[in-house]
């Protein structure tokens, strides 16, 4: 009896996890700021659940999150980068605790995600790496043959740490759009 009473409550569980799914999943992809996400992501011409995928990975979603590399905000951006990326985009009057409202963190972000995809022809894999690691490390190895075959996509990451950056972030978008895709 007691065996029964069991299986029965597992049967119960599984059906509630089965059914519940994409609600489970959705508190552990949570989506915040989705007014400034859309607005900068369509701007940028950015998906907005790689952006997401983006603030999940380097945030969770925490606007005043601080890392020990000085980067600011939801999206993570350092002090030289977001001031470059200000005066670039003709922001007035930009300072760097600016970073930590959510609307300029997003938006300076989302630009700069477009400014990597120009520069790297849309290959989500080099944008990551080179917002990880930066632009400069991404070119030096894309002219690596250990790293790049052809110049144009990489096969290996030499970073460890920006080489699961890369995956958690790819990871995550596609969780993204098939949990909100057709919200």
């Amino acid at each position: 009896m007691k065996a029964k009473i069991f299986i029965f409550f597992i049967i119960v569980i599984a059906l509630f996890l089965a059914l519940n799914t994409r609600n489970i999943l959705k508190h552990f992809y949570p989506v915040r700021y989705v007014s400034y996400i859309e607005k900068y992501s369509k701007e940028n011409d950015i998906d907005p659940y790689f952006v997401m995928a983006v603030i999940r990975v380097e945030s969770n979603f925490n606007a005043s999150a601080r890392s020990n590399k000085d980067a600011y905000g939801l999206m993570q951006i350092t002090p030289e980068t977001a001031e470059w990326a200000a005066e670039k985009m003709g922001l007035q009057n930009f300072k760097v605790d600016d970073l930590s409202d959510p609307e300029i963190n997003i938006k300076i972000g989302c630009w700069y995600l477009k400014d990597l995809s120009s520069e790297f022809g849309g290959d989500q894999t080099l944008i990551l790496a080179a917002y990880n690691g930066g632009r400069g490390n991404v070119k030096k190895w894309l002219n690596n043959k250990t790293n790049s075959k052809d110049g144009k996509t990489l096969h290996y990451i030499p970073y460890g740490e920006t080489s699961k950056y890369v995956k958690k972030v790819m990871m995550d978008y596609k969780v993204y759009k098939r949990l909100y895709d057709n919200d």
